[in-house]
């Protein structure tokens, strides 16, 4: 069984890589984004907002792991091979390798054209700050920052969970991953609603994240700074990121490129400061976001071939045991 597992894992990489999220697909995070709409609705009102955001996300987690465990016995129960690629599908709709590349280069493809108002409208669908008045250089620096951050919690990250439990902890990671970016924001309408569900995306995220940082450095070679440079920004900076987990990407695609990465943003017009990261060599370049599309995909690769080889040694261990 742990072999199917294996098998679906890399089928689901592939389909990824090959098809991405076909518009039409009945995809199971809108489905997610549904559900927690509303719980939001009807819970995040009143006294114990906390205590309710913590059954909502405990409710759902309950019912995604009740129907994929459900979904995944029924087909291996009919056919091995039905089991595999049932399992495929769903790992494959928890991982974004193609959707993100493809949102880098759709930021790309304008400023190359010199396009810059077009390139800022692209990347405001895949950040959350304002981008009308950003710079060809701001625009470079938001694009390789959304591949670092993404490449640990829209790929590697289920990849990480898939590999232990299959696809129902995969689409349980993305589950709580969902209910993060939905109501697990730090303001007046959800600090207390989305606690639990920003703490337990904390959780779930931090060893991923940390092991895709290293692999990160370990498949790409820093070509402005000494190798020993590079692994000292990683260590030094990843901890700077007001998130204890988004911070390990971007330091680590800073460090590899030999760019600075954060600095100001604004969101609905109010200023806001991300600490900086990395070393800045060169300022960021056009180049930078094909760099950035790179090591992610290398990335993707090496942890794929890392959670293999460590699962197959696992197994091996516990039955000589």
């Amino acid at each position: 069984m742990v072999f199917y597992h294996l098998i679906s894992i890399i089928l689901a990489v592939v389909i990824d890589r090959m098809i991405g999220d076909p518009p039409n697909f009945p995809h199971p995070v809108k489905g997610f984004g549904k559900m927690i709409a509303y719980f939001d609705k009807k819970w995040n009102r009143g006294h114990q907002k906390k205590l309710k955001g913590f059954f909502m996300l405990m409710i759902l987690i309950v019912i995604i792991l009740t129907l994929s465990i459900g979904i995944v016995l029924i087909a291996y129960y009919i056919h091995p091979l039905l089991g595999i690629f049932t399992e495929a599908i769903l790992i494959s709709t928890t991982i974004a390798q193609r959707g993100l590349r493809e949102a880098a280069l759709e930021v790309e493809k304008p400023l190359e054209q010199g396009d810059i108002v077009k390139a800022r409208q692209k990347l405001s669908n895949i950040v959350g700050r304002d981008t009308e008045n950003l710079s060809q250089e701001e625009i470079v620096r938001g694009t390789v920052e959304t591949v670092a951050e993404n490449t640990s919690d829209g790929i590697t990250a289920p990849l990480f969970w898939a590999a232990i439990g299959g696809a129902p902890l995969a689409l349980t990671y993305r589950l709580i991953n969902t209910c993060d970016s939905m109501v697990g924001y730090k303001n007046d309408v959800y600090q207390d609603f989305g606690w639990a569900s920003a703490r337990m995306d904390d959780v779930v995220n931090w060893l991923p994240s940390r092991l895709t940082g290293v692999i990160m450095m370990l498949c790409s070679r820093a070509k402005e700074v000494s190798c020993k440079k590079a692994w000292t920004i990683l260590f030094r900076d990843a901890k700077k990121h007001p998130s204890p987990n988004s911070g390990w990407g971007e330091a680590a695609v800073a460090a590899l490129l030999g760019v600075r990465l954060g600095g100001v943003n604004y969101y609905k017009g109010k200023k806001s400061y991300r600490v900086e990261m990395g070393e800045p060599v060169h300022r960021l370049q056009l180049r930078h976001i094909t760099d950035s599309i790179n090591i992610m995909q290398r990335t993707v690769i090496l942890f794929l071939l890392a959670l293999i080889l460590g699962r197959v040694i696992i197994e091996t261990a516990i039955a000589w045991i």
